[in-house]
């Protein structure tokens, strides 16, 4: 049995019927909508020979970036590993393996090359994406779509996907006024893709353009957040705009409400969660008892297996004063980094020093969060995540120099983030911080 899609695809082990719950997975994460675990099930139930369908879920779980998800992944490569049929199903069924087991980097040239060999696969575009995100890797973010974007053509199904994965890559590379034009498109073609309304999100939040980001974001949030399972993401990027200007009522009022007002133990929702308690921290604001129940569910995401959730795991237990939970975080740490996967080098580079860090502030430990944040700035991508999300180091590295008084040092890092967002009010309210410092 096999079916070809649209493109010209094929798919080994499918039938019509199986087929047509996997496309519309496929729809669903290429917008971030919807429920896809549960419509490529009903393609596994229909098709249980259908390699991609049991490909297409192991992806899902493995880029969920927690401990019982990349069991389900495993799961995923083994029941496809007999399966495949084709040379392309077969290197994703190999992309897939290396993903299951931490090989991020692996996972990311092999589907690199079979975007090369079939521009047309959405699917090997996304996933290979979302990894190059996931180890920030910011020039393969533009540069794995660009390759294959000559070959896609407005009204293709998914076309907007590609736009506004393109829009995000150019972002991340600092090419801004054409990341801004082809995320605009993207959702102008679709209103709900929800990764094309954050490309345009992060863009604003670079050029510290606050005012037009509340308004980007606040013009149709219906198309963004219905049956979306990146607006947590979407929400905390409004609630950035209006920390920067200050506007610390409406941060909590979306903390309180669409951010965490329901409790989530999903990881990456957990990271917004924390990023944003953390920052109003660093800024001295109270956030009463918000801390104790995000730490609370932390622990269930796993500790050790991806650095970047683990630094912001141990801002939820710092904010709630749980030096248990902290001390066990570390030793996971110390574990990991002596493990097989890319995991290791994550952690030792970046995550063990910038988690001890964050714990060193906690403890008013100042000069020795500084000094332990200063050597991985450069190096800071190796870890994964966006410039925005990373932002919180920095943030993080200038609040520690202020409060360890140390006027040379918050002086030069106040002056460095004034030149690089000049508009912002937090460059302005940083600065006048350490201008007192040097007047003391």
């Amino acid at each position: 049995m096999a079916i070809r899609d649209a493109f010209g695809l094929t798919f080994s082990g499918a039938t019509e019927t199986g087929f047509t719950p996997y496309s519309q997975a496929v729809r669903e994460l290429l917008c971030f909508i919807g429920d896809p675990v549960a419509s490529v099930d009903r393609a596994i139930l229909a098709d249980p020979g259908f390699v991609m369908a049991h490909v297409f879920k192991g992806y899902l779980f493995g880029l969920a970036t927690e401990r019982d998800a990349t069991a389900v992944a495993r799961a995923c490569h083994e029941a496809a590993l007999p399966l495949a049929a084709t040379t392309r199903e077969e290197a994703h069924v190999l992309a897939l393996g290396h993903l299951a087991n931490g090989r991020w980097h692996d996972a990311a040239r092999i589907l690199e090359d079979v975007a090369i060999e079939t521009p047309l696969d959405a699917l090997a575009l996304q996933v290979g994406h979302q990894i190059d995100f996931f180890t920030g890797n910011a020039r393969m973010l533009r540069d794995r779509i660009a390759r294959a974007l000559p070959s896609w053509q407005s009204g293709m199904p998914g076309y907007h996907a590609i736009l506004g994965m393109q829009a995000f890559g150019l972002e991340e590379m600092g090419d801004y006024t054409r990341a801004e034009k082809l995320g605009r498109t993207a959702v102008e073609i679709e209103p709900r893709d929800g990764w094309a309304q954050h490309a345009v999100a992060h863009v604003m939040e670079m050029q510290s353009r606050q005012r037009d980001g509340i308004v980007w974001m606040r013009a149709n949030p219906e198309a963004w957040t219905k049956e979306s399972f990146l607006q947590v993401h979407n929400w905390w990027h409004l609630a950035l705009f209006h920390y920067d200007l200050g506007e610390i009522d409406q941060v909590l009022a979306l903390y309180d409400g669409p951010i965490y007002g329901a409790p989530s133990a999903m990881a990456l929702n957990m990271v917004d969660a924390s990023a944003l308690l953390w920052r109003l921290h660093l800024g001295g604001i109270d956030v009463g008892d918000r801390w104790a129940a995000l730490a609370a569910n932390w622990p269930k995401a796993g500790a050790g297996d991806y650095a970047f959730n683990d630094a912001h795991a141990m801002m939820a237990f710092v904010g709630a004063g749980l030096d248990g939970p902290a001390l066990a975080l570390l030793e996971a740490q110390r574990e990991a980094m002596h493990g097989s996967g890319d995991n290791a080098a994550f952690t030792r580079d970046v995550g063990h020093p910038l988690t001890l860090a964050i714990k060193a502030f906690g403890e008013a430990n100042y000069t020795e969060a500084v000094q332990l944040i200063r050597p991985i700035r450069a190096i800071a991508n190796r870890f994964g995540g966006s410039h925005a999300q990373r932002d919180v180091i920095d943030l993080t590295l200038i609040e520690a120099a202020l409060r360890a008084g140390d006027r040379a040092l918050a002086g030069a890092l106040t002056a460095e983030r004034s030149m690089a967002r000049p508009d912002s009010p937090l460059s302005v309210l940083l600065a006048r911080r350490a201008a007192d410092l040097s007047e003391n």
